[in-house]
């Protein structure tokens, strides 16, 4: 089985670079920690950098993952392989552009590009924000599957995720004490679907849904209280549609923890009554 230990980045291509750059700065919050070869990369934690923005497609993503020694890199290569999937082991200078000693890339089931990488680069300095949104840390995505069931199967049974709970078949799953660093979301393309940052209280996600209605950015759900794991969440647009999420209190789980189901509907999402567009659960197939 593959350890995964940490997130570390989501690689982004986007059709607007200098869009993208001030959206993440003066919108987001997040400090712009470097511009160079076309790549911007930006933070909002202790990590070198939590997002990296290229001019290009808008659907083309990678989400950079870490594992804790060479030896496990180079086993995680060969189980890959094993499968039968394509690995790419990268050059020590494409190391470089990832800000880590070593990495591969494998796309998974439904085409989503991973990167697995080794000894990622922590920062110097502190983190500074452009703006006070009150971030902690880099958290979670929503990852697009093609199916399902059949990715839950291979990130439960190659890597060492495990499912916390299920809203109809998406199940939202963890390789650590955190509810959920995967929120698996139905899809007929593989890609990133939404980003998560943390922020350090509720008071933080309120005056942020203020801050974006004064500036008119597309609020997607929320404010609100997902019933799953607790936490308190606002989740906007951004350029390219990206989706972009901040929240709160997040339950922590451990090996006792049961996964538990819950159907598609409002109360499922949102315990306060936001109403977000279910579809992307796959709520239109459920209602075939």
């Amino acid at each position: 089985m593959i350890n995964v230990t940490g997130f570390r980045y989501c690689r982004l291509g986007t059709a607007d670079l200098e869009e993208a750059v001030t959206f993440s700065t003066e919108i987001i919050g997040l400090e712009l920690v470097r511009r160079e070869n076309g790549f911007a990369y930006l933070r909002g934690d202790d990590r070198d950098h939590n997002i990296v923005y290229f001019q290009g497609d808008p659907t083309d993503h990678t989400l950079g993952l870490e594992l804790d020694t060479f030896d496990e890199l180079d086993a995680a290569e060969s189980s890959l392989k094993e499968l039968g999937l394509t690995v790419h082991r990268g050059s020590d200078e494409d190391a470089a552009a990832r800000r880590c000693m070593g990495y591969i890339n494998f796309k998974d089931i439904s085409g989503n590009s991973i990167d697995l990488t080794v000894r990622p680069f922590a920062a110097g300095r502190r983190y500074f924000p452009s703006r006070d949104a009150g971030i902690t840390e880099f958290s979670h995505i929503g990852l697009r599957v093609t199916d399902p069931r059949e990715a839950e199967k291979f990130w439960s049974q190659v890597f060492n995720f495990r499912t916390s709970d299920w809203i109809g078949w998406s199940a939202l799953m963890t390789f650590d004490e955190v509810h959920h660093r995967y929120a698996l979301f139905p899809s007929d393309r593989p890609g990133i679907q939404h980003i998560n940052f943390q922020v350090a209280e509720t008071d933080d996600v309120m005056k942020s849904n203020y801050f974006m209605q004064d500036r008119q950015v597309r609020i997607q759900a929320g404010p609100g209280r997902h019933a799953l794991s607790g936490a308190r969440f606002l989740y906007y647009y951004g350029p390219d549609d990206m989706i972009y999420e901040y929240s709160c209190g997040v339950r922590m789980v451990d090996d006792t923890w049961k996964p538990r189901q819950f159907p598609i509907e409002d109360a499922s999402f949102c315990a306060w009554g936001s109403r977000p567009d279910l579809s992307i659960l796959g709520a239109d197939e459920a209602a075939d």
